[in-house]
């Protein structure tokens, strides 16, 4: 399992590689699954964040 900070890393690799797809491509198809990859990744770090704050 992927531990808080390992996910806030990769958190914000995803995120500098969707911005650098922004600026760099034409392709909004390669950027909306960016994006969706990077929402899942943060959806797992609202729910870690939860899951720690209910302890």
């Amino acid at each position: 399992m992927n531990t808080l900070q390992e996910l806030e890393r990769k958190t914000e690799q995803i995120r500098e590689k969707m911005y650098e797809a922004y600026y760099n491509s034409y392709d909004y198809s390669e950027i909306v699954e960016i994006s969706q990859e990077l929402d899942n990744l943060l959806n797992q770090l609202d729910e870690m964040k939860n899951r720690r704050d209910e302890s």
